[in-house]
């Protein structure tokens, strides 16, 4: 069966990339191409879109000649698949990851949805041949939204409340992803022990058989974990699209009234009753109180000249000068009388009277 299966060649016209290739090759340069992409952190320019295509060029035309030669059977059990054709089985999740790969970003909807079915198909030929166990992923609904939703968020984009159920739902779900990526692990490190003798060229066929069962245990793991990441990203790029056809399609929103602040009444009254705890603001500035007052005509200065004439200020200072000597005359007889009485005192009074300290 290996020997016919290498020499059927894919036909295609002269100068296509899968030109006179084998089977086995188109297999082998397609895969190749994936682990290149894969390894390298090579940004996606024209050279790397170019290999993305011509890999799934290669695994599609792998793919046409496994059909019509019909390798696969679902009556069949795993050990009774030649240790050449297992590795044809890695043949959709090949196909799934490079179609990930692609960078066309105005059709990664669709350019998702189809890895999703690569995917899908690669779990369903392994539950078929009992390789591996797990829970298939729920097929998809109409609008391309797995029907297993993230945490949170309903297949309809509605939040739910996490009752019990969820949370056991939610903690199952936790532990299948650490177990899934500690089987991940444990199947990389013994396929780098395998590979080594393998592409010795000096591997038995049960060690060649090993290998290429190990390879397809592990992309059972890697397409689980993809299928989830490509439901979460179906959604965000559906309601991407919904945003991108503009506000017309969208319902309008009602105009909101202003809000008022929130007070507590109980802190409301005890301002009312109590105060505020600070001494009163004003409630208008100094002009705006004289300004009132001068309306009112009850400033201490109205009525009051504002302007002396000349007559007005002789007459004052005329008035000033007789009050002073009016004043003068008055402090010159005091002072007179004052003299008199204190020279009749010391007449009647000799030196030292009523010096009571000197006395000897």
């Amino acid at each position: 069966m290996a020997e016919s299966m290498d020499s059927i060649t894919a036909g295609q016209p002269s100068g296509s990339d899968t030109e006179q290739l084998k089977l086995s090759d188109l297999l082998d340069r397609g895969w190749k191409i994936f682990e290149e992409l894969d390894s390298s952190n090579e940004s996606f320019g024209p050279n790397t879109v170019h290999r993305v295509k011509r890999g799934i060029n290669m695994l599609e035309e792998a793919s046409r000649m496994v059909a019509q030669l019909d390798l696969f059977s679902r009556n069949e059990e795993v050990e009774e698949i030649a240790t050449a054709d297992l590795k044809y089985l890695l043949l959709p999740a090949l196909l799934g990851a490079l179609h990930m790969k692609q960078s066309s970003q105005h059709k990664r909807l669709e350019t998702v949805q189809t890895a999703r079915l690569y995917f899908m198909d690669f779990l369903k030929k392994c539950l078929d041949y009992n390789i591996s166990q797990f829970e298939l992923p729920r097929s998809s609904d109409g609008d391309g939204v797995s029907e297993e939703s993230p945490e949170g968020v309903c297949s309809k984009g509605k939040s739910f409340t996490a009752g019990p159920s969820n949370l056991v739902a939610m903690a199952a779900k936790r532990q299948s992803k650490i177990e899934r990526y500690r089987q991940r692990k444990e199947l990389e490190t013994r396929l780098s022990d395998v590979r080594r003798v393998v592409e010795s060229g000096q591997a038995e066929d049960e060690v060649n058989r090993d290998f290429y069962l190990l390879n397809v245990q592990r992309w059972i793991t890697v397409c689980l974990e993809e299928i989830e990441a490509i439901d979460q990203e179906v959604g965000i790029l559906k309601k991407m699209d919904v945003l991108k056809q503009g506000p017309a399609n969208q319902p309008t929103q009602q105009s909101r009234h202003a809000m008022k602040p929130f007070i507590l009444t109980r802190d409301a009254l005890q301002a009312h009753v109590l105060g505020a705890g600070y001494p009163s603001l004003p409630t208008m500035t100094v002009d705006d109180w004289y300004e009132q007052h001068r309306k009112q005509g009850v400033l201490p200065d109205q009525g009051i000249p504002q302007k002396v004439t000349v007559e007005d200020s002789a007459d004052a200072q005329e008035r000033d000068e007789e009050e002073k000597e009016r004043r003068a005359e008055n402090d010159d007889e005091a002072s007179l009388l004052k003299a008199r009485n204190w020279d009749d005192w010391k007449d009647n009074h000799r030196r030292g009277y009523g010096n009571r300290q000197n006395m000897g």
